[in-house]
């Protein structure tokens, strides 16, 4: 009888010789790589409360998908998924995408992104000028089945949305927590209130809200996030088969249905913030730190502004550190095109306004208040 067994892998000397060339390659581009800034913030309403914003944007594939594509890649390579000349595929709303053809090219390997079509075009023009192809869906819910398409045609699929939480060490070897904590060692307080950021796949708030824990750090972690989606309605209900109400314009955050890397218990708060006050506060980051960032970065002020006016409320002094998430400059044909803006409804005015007074006085008007 023919035995199926197979005793020998007759590529497996070749094969591992690339292997380790290509783990070579990605520890010395993070060897290269230095940490991202921690930038800190006072503003005349908050006395005693220092904002810090860890700037991820200024990564080389400009945003915090940086961290999260190194380690996909190593955990594919490590887990003997991903092979010489083997095409490698994710569904992306585009930073990851971006991040990953950055790596796929440099370590020789073709990169499809497939993305929802109304993705922001200086995102394809990234990914494409990296050497990668950008595969468009209609229906954004369908990107996980179109990738995994691929995948059955012998693709590596990376995939972000249901390995980002398992791929990234939250107990500490650089991740973002790690380094978060570690610049806010000499700081007035070091152990911020709270830690605020956005839910894409789950893998940031998951490494963070581990590793506060693991560290024993009375820290808590608030999650911002657009108005009604997946997550928001799953963490309210602890329902993971929870789907959005309504869709978003902010990339990258507000996915449609509740991700596998979802982690609800490592989260404290959640912070629901609409689509205008996301964009008015992205425009705000620009007039106070003289660089455009994205969308997401917005819903994090808004969320911070919210909590430190609770702060301010109870009396309380300490710090909140968020995150700059991506370049502002990709949605310079969208969230910063105010002609783009008007066609879809969206008007800034009063939550500038609102924004603006609250870095004044300290105050968050009740009415605005989306607060989970």
């Amino acid at each position: 009888m023919k035995s199926n067994l197979r005793l020998v892998n007759p590529r497996g000397e070749s094969e591992r010789r690339w292997v380790h060339h290509a783990l070579e390659r990605l520890t010395q581009e993070a060897a290269r790589s230095a940490d991202t800034h921690l930038l800190k913030l006072n503003f005349p309403g908050f006395h005693g409360i220092d904002f810090y914003f860890k700037d991820e944007a200024s990564h080389p594939t400009g945003s915090l998908k940086h961290r999260l594509a190194r380690s996909l890649f190593l955990y594919a390579l490590c887990n003997g998924r991903l092979s010489d000349g083997q095409t490698v595929v994710d569904a992306s709303s585009g930073c990851t995408a971006i991040s990953e053809a950055w790596f796929a090219r440099m370590l020789g390997l073709p990169f499809i992104a497939v993305m929802p079509v109304g993705t922001a075009p200086g995102k394809l023009h990234d990914v494409q000028a990296l050497g990668g192809k950008c595969d468009l869906v209609e229906d954004a819910a369908q990107v996980h089945a179109r990738a995994a398409g691929h995948a059955a045609s012998g693709a590596c699929h990376l995939d972000q949305f249901g390995l980002a939480e398992r791929a990234t060490d939250w107990r500490g070897n650089n991740n973002i927590a790690e380094s978060i904590i570690g610049q806010l060692a000499s700081e007035a307080a070091p152990e911020p209130a709270w830690i605020v950021c956005g839910a894409g796949t789950g893998g940031t708030s998951a490494t963070i809200g581990r590793y506060l824990r693991y560290r024993r750090l009375a820290t808590r972690l608030c999650v911002a996030e657009p108005t009604g989606s997946g997550f928001v309605h799953g963490w309210r209900t602890c329902n993971p088969d929870a789907v959005a109400s309504q869709p978003t314009l902010i990339e990258g955050i507000g996915r449609p249905r509740v991700e596998p890397g979802f982690l609800f218990d490592v989260v404290d708060r959640v912070i629901e913030v609409p689509d205008s006050a996301s964009i008015a506060a992205a425009w705000l980051l620009e007039d106070l730190l003289g660089r455009r960032y994205g969308g997401s970065s917005g819903t994090n002020l808004v969320a911070c502004l919210q909590l430190a006016a609770a702060m301010r409320a109870r009396g309380e002094h300490g710090s909140i550190v968020s995150l700059l998430c991506d370049r502002g400059e990709r949605y310079a044909q969208t969230l910063f095109d105010a002609s783009w803006l008007a066609a879809r409804g969206i008007d800034t005015t009063a939550w500038d306004a609102t924004l603006r007074a609250t870095l004044q006085d300290g105050q968050w008007p009740r009415s605005g208040d989306g607060a989970t």
